[in-house]
């Protein structure tokens, strides 16, 4: 139990988060400050930036470069990928999705966004907000992201100005409530990445502003806690098989919880098949515990030997989900060519991947008016809708707004196997209140 005492304070001190922008508007700038403030830096990292940053002829050095790490992605000028970064302070520890900015990786930015707690979209002060900030904020309310920070960078180039800065925050605030964030779930605070206001250190050119810097926000705000009181999920990802003096027989079950919590005792049912059994024993490889719960990775064994394959979810007798090869789901479309009704692809949900046939498309979102258009001919690339899919084989399906792990899905294109969609179960086009 000692082991299960310090994974939950883990959890509870652990906020996952994602940055999220247009090009340009200084996201790799504002990790690099945020990881040079804070210390979060190798030494031989900082050497290598401060000397990049000299044979370009800058007296300050270029922290972008911190994150920057491919040459291509400088030579394009943007960022195509998504990187994690880790970094901590006495208060909290983080994990950062930097994802890209250019419109075209949206997708990106529904890879990064997707577990996060929190995401900082970043606007410049010179621009304000624009419509990939408004596809952006759209994206993230669909994913059910909690919170958002609007950093409004290059403060400076505006000269610090309180008005320019108030505009940007009120036309953004606005935004995000009609897409369902409570005024309390959005702050907008007024930074500059490369001079450092208001990132890790309060800023005296901003008298006018009373709030946090970015960085105080970061480790006071309210987190989550993964949800260990909701109903069990338990994908199976591999079945282990052993026939030792030790563990003669032994068949397991390992993957990670993804929601609720799991005992010795506890009565659970195998889907898609339906059958039931009850949980003998919870091993790790540092010994057994006496419950699981949400983030653990674990072996599950059950005291009746059944038929169990990796794809099948484990989860309670008392709070299973329904299991149907039809249903209703929001997409954001990140396929380079449009989506048409009829299309065959494959749907991964948890560890299962099963062919699918998408059906009609119900209606499309438009992010940057609110409104929903019924009965589009096609989703075009970035595009949010509404779809009816059916699968080959039956699928056990919670809701995404009640269970996000398990609500969420892939859409696959079965020819290259390249991503052509995020899809939520059941989800609404539009957040009814992250």
């Amino acid at each position: 139990m000692s082991g299960l005492a310090s994974d939950s304070t883990t959890q509870r001190d652990l906020l996952r988060l994602a940055t999220a922008g247009s090009v340009d508007d200084g996201k790799s700038t504002l990790v690099g400050r945020l990881l040079y403030d804070t210390k979060s830096v190798l030494a031989d990292q900082l050497d290598a930036v401060h000397r990049a940053s000299v044979d370009k002829g800058l007296s300050t050095p270029d922290l972008s470069l911190l994150v920057d790490g491919l040459r291509s992605e400088r030579e394009q000028g943007i960022t195509i990928d998504v990187a994690y970064r880790y970094f901590a302070t006495p208060a909290r520890t983080f994990v950062l999705a930097d994802t890209p900015g250019h419109v075209q990786y949206t997708r990106n930015t529904v890879t990064g966004a997707s577990t996060a707690q929190l995401a900082i979209l970043l606007v410049d002060a010179r621009k304000g907000v624009v419509e990939q900030t408004r596809r952006h904020a759209a994206v993230l309310a669909l994913l059910g992201v909690p919170r958002l920070v609007l950093a409004v960078n290059k403060i400076d180039l505006v000269d610090y100005d309180e008005a320019a800065f108030a505009v940007i925050a009120k036309e953004f605030e606005a935004h995000a409530q009609a897409l369902g964030y409570s005024p309390d779930a959005v702050r907008t605070i007024p930074v500059s990445a490369l001079v450092g206001d208001n990132v890790v250190d309060r800023s005296a050119n901003t008298p006018w502003y009373s709030g946090p810097t970015l960085l105080e926000h970061l480790e006071t705000v309210p987190v989550e806690p993964d949800p260990h009181d909701a109903a069990f999920r338990f994908p199976v990802q591999y079945v282990v098989r052993t026939n030792t003096a030790e563990h003669p027989d032994y068949r397991g079950y390992a993957g990670q919880v993804a929601a609720g919590t799991i005992r010795p005792g506890d009565e659970v049912v195998v889907l898609p098949s339906g059958r039931t059994s009850t949980v003998s024993r919870i091993d790790t490889p540092d010994g057994e515990l006496s419950e699981a719960v949400a983030g653990q990775s674990v072996t599950l064994l059950l005291a009746d030997d059944i038929d169990i394959t990796r794809g099948d979810l484990i989860a309670p007798v008392a709070a299973a989900p329904a299991v149907s090869d039809e249903f209703d789901a929001t997409l954001a479309w990140l396929g380079d060519k449009p989506l048409r009704p009829g299309a065959r692809v494959l749907v991964k949900h948890g560890t299962r991947t099963v062919q699918a046939l998408i059906g009609e498309l119900a209606a499309r979102f438009d992010e940057q008016t609110l409104a929903t258009v019924d009965g589009p001919e096609s989703l075009e690339l970035n595009e949010i809708g509404r779809v009816r899919v059916r699968t080959a084989e039956p699928l056990p399906l919670d809701d995404y707004t009640a269970v996000r792990r398990t609500g969420a899905f892939l859409v696959i294109d079965a020819a290259d196997g390249t991503t052509l969609a995020a899809g939520l179960v059941g989800a609404s086009l539009v957040s009814s209140g992250p």
